[in-house]
This record gives C-alpha cells, structure tokens and sequence, in this order.
C-alpha cells in the first residue's frame, strides 16, 4: 500500500497534496476553530478524494464563516439552503446538518473542558478504536475512517508521516500528542 507521503512524493504535479502534506498533514493545531475545521473537511471528504476537498478548502471556509464554531452553530435553516446552493462545497444535507451539530456540541464541551482542544487533551492517549467509540458518542458522522483521519492529521495518532520523511521530524519536534 501507498503511504501518502510515498504518494506525494510520486506526484509532484499534485500542488494541492504536496501543500496539504508539507505545511499541515500531522501537524498539532492549537486553535479551536482550526482543530473544527479539519473534522468538518474530513467529515465532507467521505466517499470523495482528498483532492476534492483540498480544491474547494478555500470555498468551504468562507461558507462556514471561517470555521468559527459559535458562528456556525447559530446557522439557521437559511443558512443551511445557502450552503445546500453552493456549488463551491460539497452539497449533502448530511454533512451540512453534521458541521452544524457538532459546532454546537463543541460549544457543550468547551463548558466543561474550556476547549475542544481540551476535550481532545483529555482524552489522550486512546487506541483508534478507542477514539473511534468516543467520537461516535460525542458528534455525529464519525465513522471510523473520518476518526482516524482527523485524529493523524492534527497530530494526536502517530502515522502521518513515514519516518524518512522530512515532515516526520518537524512534525515530532512541534511535540504533537503522539509524541508526548
């Protein structure tokens, strides 16, 4: 099987995937709003490529207001048939209702954590499947891939990066949950 950084680097034409690998693939992210984003890019990502959704980040980030959790879980039904129209994102009624939920129940655990990041912190460390069981009792449309995808991609499970790979050793000197 292909890793992706073995995919990445077979495919330099692929801008969009080698940016996404190089600059933010594993990465920690130290920001709320950033760690609701990445779950709702991999939320819409289900049954698409990566490709896709690394094309219309741009698009998805100003429909949903910059990812800003307490904006989003305001949005209305209005807000709802805006992003259904948008041809810009991905247009599911699923993954539009799920962004909306689970902004809202990021929102409830902050009260008792202070943050999503701290929810996630205090959870660390969990196998996948642990996680996985966790996720689909806390937000909707986390099925295990989308788990597990989020959690490698903002540097709380191992394996983002093969470890020849550049990325590999400044990601693990950014100390992310992994390698603590």
């Amino acid at each position: 099987m292909t890793t992706y950084c073995d995919y990445c680097n077979s495919h330099p034409e692929d801008i969009f995937n080698k940016t996404y690998h190089d600059t933010q693939y594993g990465f920690p992210l130290k920001d709320d709003n950033l760690l609701f984003e990445r779950l709702i890019l991999e939320i819409n990502q289900a049954g698409l490529s990566w490709i896709t959704i690394l094309k219309k980040a741009d698009n998805f980030r100003k429909a949903y207001r910059g990812f800003n959790i307490d904006k989003v879980a305001k949005f209305t039904e209005k807000d709802s048939a805006r992003l259904l129209a948008d041809a810009g994102i991905i247009r599911n009624r699923l993954k539009v209702d799920a962004a909306i939920e689970n902004a809202k129940r990021i929102q409830v655990l902050r009260k008792e954590f202070g943050s999503f990041i701290g929810w996630l912190d205090a959870h660390h460390p969990l196998t996948k499947d642990e996680w996985t069981t966790l996720f689909k009792k806390t937000f909707v449309f986390t099925g295990g891939e989308i788990v597990n995808e989020f959690l490698m991609s903002t540097g709380y499970l191992a394996g983002a990066h093969d470890k020849d790979c550049p990325m590999y050793k400044k990601v693990a000197s950014l100390r992310p949950a992994w390698a603590r």
